[in-house]
């Protein structure tokens, strides 16, 4: 099972991980936490759905899930007012094999930069602000999936 939450408040890894951990069916545990970028002063503001994003986040777990051999694993994404260097978003995987783990982290980091409902702007240091556009790159990295 692959627990998510979609929350305001910060997150710890560290506790996130060991709680993953298990009693020695795992035989990798895989982590990804993504960070805000961005230049001093900057924010960046994600907006979401409530109730329609927590169940795309399911939705997406569950894929993942039956795609790989996941024993456990965890996803929170974060909304709000964020600054460089905040932690925005975990994904980690508990599986028996490392490839299985590793696939399944890529492949839910893949499919939140892309399916997830999420709407992101970014405000400059000068006060300028922009809603930022999904990646060419993003969509490309999620089509292998598919």
């Amino acid at each position: 099972m692959i627990r998510t939450s979609v929350q305001a408040e910060a997150f710890d890894a560290a506790a996130e991980l060991a709680a993953l951990g298990g009693d020695g069916d795992a035989g990798a545990l895989v982590s990804f936490t993504g960070l805000v970028r961005g230049e001093p002063g900057s924010t960046l503001e994600l907006q979401h759905y409530p109730g329609m994003t927590e169940r795309q986040l399911d939705a997406i777990a569950g894929e993942a899930a039956e795609r790989f051999a996941v024993l456990r694993g965890r996803v929170i994404h974060r909304y709000g007012l964020l600054h460089p260097g905040d932690a925005i978003v975990f994904v980690a995987v508990a599986s028996p094999h490392r490839g299985d783990a590793f696939d399944a982290a890529r492949f839910l980091m893949d499919w939140l930069k892309t399916k997830a409902p999420f709407w992101k702007r970014e405000t400059r240091p000068d006060g300028t602000a922009h809603w930022v556009e999904a990646q060419a790159a993003d969509n490309e990295a999620a089509a292998l999936w598919d």
